[in-house]
């Protein structure tokens, strides 16, 4: 019979979790890298496309423009991109959100978003979107 020490088997199974820690560790500190604005933007983003993979298990998005129909708009820590897209299986969607973070603007703290309809195909060019 083959038995692992125990510091084996901690290791074994810590270093999933591990590798993790290293990637969210990276992650945020690229994000420390950019401007507070840019940083904003980059985490709300991320935070509506994860919010809508969750919640609308039809759609898995991969992209997100939020400046794509009218500029985002930032008061303090709020962002507010009321003219947004996100695309997921190959079509846009049109999306508003307000997302406002706390710290160092790497954590959410609160989110709310709508989700409207595609985005006709011959309007992308002309609103950054891409296929």
């Amino acid at each position: 019979m083959f038995r692992l020490a125990p510091s084996a088997l901690v290791a074994l199974l810590c270093a999933p979790l591990a590798s993790t820690v290293v990637v969210a560790s990276s992650q945020h500190a690229e994000l420390l890298l950019l401007a507070p604005a840019a940083r904003m933007e980059q985490r709300c983003n991320a935070k509506a496309m994860g919010t809508i993979d969750r919640e609308h298990r039809d759609m898995h998005p991969d992209e997100l423009v939020a400046y794509a129909f009218s500029d985002p708009r930032t008061n303090g820590s709020t962002l507010t991109a009321p003219g947004a897209a996100v695309r997921s299986g190959g079509k846009w969607y049109h999306l508003s959100y307000v997302c406002e973070t706390a710290g160092d603007g790497t954590e959410v703290a609160r989110f709310t978003y709508s989700l409207g309809t595609v985005v006709p195909q011959d309007e992308w060019e002309g609103h950054y979107l891409v296929p």
